[in-house]
């Protein structure tokens, strides 16, 4: 049975931006909604009733995904707190079936969404030019999920450095910036790769 729609559950308005650029272009001619939280706490704290709701009525040609950022959470442990909430609200995984038919995907951003920034530097200096072509070589960014310190620290000052964001990084702003310019095949970021790969797998199913 095809995918029709897809409810995109993300923690900040900031995912939701860069999705809303990323998403038509891995789903093709599928739907899709997204509903951001103000954080991560909110969006964990109101997940349980919300995917109560979706069970009692979810298509079964509609998907669920539900993306956070690790930040510091240990990334088994949030995974596991996720397909607990599914579970317990009644829904299949796609974790927990082994990929046979599911109504909901959860997927960490790790550590955080400007990881994808550092997996697509190409995209990052598309949008902001006077950002340094060889971050990506130095040893601290060569991995963008093992970035130390936190990505969205390290990624505002390489950009304050170039001579952007001197007041603080402007999340969404950014996320516009960057993300229009995503080239998702050439991501280096593993969480964003596992991520677009199962976007992809709803848009051919």
């Amino acid at each position: 049975m095809s995918v029709e729609h897809v409810e995109a559950l993300v923690e900040e308005p900031s995912m939701e931006a860069a999705l809303r650029l990323l998403l038509p272009r891995l789903l093709g001619r599928v739907s899709f909604d997204i509903y951001a939280h103000q954080c991560k706490e909110e969006m964990l704290a109101r997940l349980p009733q919300r995917l109560r709701g979706y069970s009692s009525w979810l298509p079964a040609t509609w998907r669920i995904v539900v993306v956070v950022d690790q930040d510091d959470d240990n990334c088994h442990e949030l995974k596991d707190r996720l397909e607990r909430i599914a579970r317990d609200a009644g829904m299949k995984t796609r974790t927990s079936t082994g990929g046979k038919p599911y109504a909901i995907v959860n997927r960490l951003a790790i550590e955080e969404l400007e990881s994808w920034y550092f997996g697509d530097w190409n995209a990052v200096r598309k949008a902001y030019p006077r950002v340094p072509a060889t971050i990506p070589a130095k040893a601290a960014f060569r991995d963008p999920d093992s970035i130390k310190g936190g990505t969205r620290e390290a990624f505002e000052r390489v950009l304050r450095k170039a001579g952007y964001f001197k007041g603080g990084l402007r999340k969404i702003e950014a996320a516009c910036a960057v993300a229009q310019h995503f080239a998702p095949d050439q991501n280096t970021s593993r969480s964003f790769q596992v991520f677009r790969e199962v976007i992809r797998e709803m848009a051919i199913a």
